[in-house]
C-alpha cells in the first residue's frame, strides 16, 4: 500500500502540470498592413494577455504560446519562441515580448496557407499539450501560394482547431471568406474587427473565448447576434460544425 500510495503522489505533480492548450498567434505582416496598423495589432495582443480573464485561463491551462508573422510565400517566421505559462509573471514577460517584438517584413503578398502549414509544423515542439489551436489575424484573402481551403483536411486529422479574426478593411466580405476558407475544428469561430482601431478589443474578446474553457467550445447563438463578433446577416451561416 506504501508504495501505491507512493506511486499516486508522485503522479499527481505531472496531471497538475500537464499542458491543456498549445497556442499559436498568427500575425498578418503583409503589405496592406502599414506600420500604425502592424503595431496596433501587438500592442493589442499585448494588452488582451494583460485581461485578467486571459490571463487566469492560460494559467490554469498550463498553456505554451507563440507567435507567427506571415505574408506572402515564403516569408512565415516564429519571431517568439514556445513560451510556458506557469504564472502571472510568464503573462507578463510574454506580453512584453510580443509588445517588442520587430516586424520582419513589408510590402509582400497574402499567403494564408503556407502561413497555417508553418504554425502547423510548430506544434510538434509541444506534443504534451492536449489542445492545439492556431489563431489567425488577417486583413484580406490569401492570394498567393497553397489555398488554405486545401489544408483544412489535413488540419482536420491532425485535431489542430484554427479560429480567425477578420480584420474588415475594405468591400471584400473576409469574416465570409474565412468562415468559408480558413477555420476549421470543433467550436472553430471568426470575430470580426471594424478595421484596425477595432482589434484590440475584438482580439482581446478572441483570446478570452480560445482560452476560456466553457466558452471555447461553444457554437454560436442562432437567435440572436453579437454584433461584435459578427455581422448580423450572417449569423446562420457562422455557426461552425
Amino acid at each position: 500500500m506504501r508504495l501505491l500510495y507512493a506511486l499516486i503522489v508522485s503522479f499527481l505533480p505531472l496531471c497538475a502540470d500537464a499542458c491543456e492548450l498549445a497556442l499559436v498567434l498568427a500575425v498578418d505582416v503583409s503589405g496592406s498592413v502599414d506600420s500604425r496598423e502592424y503595431r496596433v495589432q501587438m500592442n493589442g495582443l499585448a494588452l488582451a494577455l494583460g485581461d485578467g480573464s486571459v490571463a487566469d485561463a492560460l494559467i490554469d491551462a498550463q498553456a505554451q504560446i507563440t507567435l507567427v508573422q506571415w505574408t506572402g510565400a515564403s516569408r512565415q517566421r516564429q519571431t517568439i519562441p514556445w513560451t510556458a505559462i506557469n504564472g502571472i509573471e510568464d503573462v507578463e514577460a510574454l506580453a512584453v515580448r510580443i509588445n517588442d517584438d520587430q516586424r520582419r517584413w513589408r510590402n509582400f503578398s497574402t499567403a494564408i496557407g503556407e502561413a497555417i502549414e508553418v504554425s502547423a509544423a510548430l506544434f510538434d515542439a509541444v506534443p504534451q499539450c492536449k489542445r492545439r489551436v492556431i489563431d489567425v489575424s488577417g486583413d484580406g484573402i490569401s492570394n498567393e501560394g497553397v489555398e488554405p481551403r486545401d489544408l483544412l483536411g489535413l488540419m482536420r486529422s491532425q485535431d489542430i482547431t484554427i479560429n480567425a479574426i477578420a480584420i474588415e478593411t475594405e468591400e471584400t466580405d473576409l469574416t465570409a471568406y474565412f468562415f468559408e476558407n480558413l477555420i476549421v475544428g470543433e467550436g472553430a469561430f471568426v470575430i470580426t474587427a471594424s478595421g484596425f482601431d477595432d482589434y484590440p478589443e475584438q482580439i482581446r474578446r478572441k483570446l478570452q473565448r480560445e482560452t476560456t474553457k466553457q466558452l471555447s467550445r461553444l457554437p454560436f447563438a442562432l437567435d440572436g447576434c453579437d454584433h461584435s463578433a459578427l455581422a448580423c446577416d450572417h449569423k446562420v451561416r457562422y455557426k461552425h460544425p
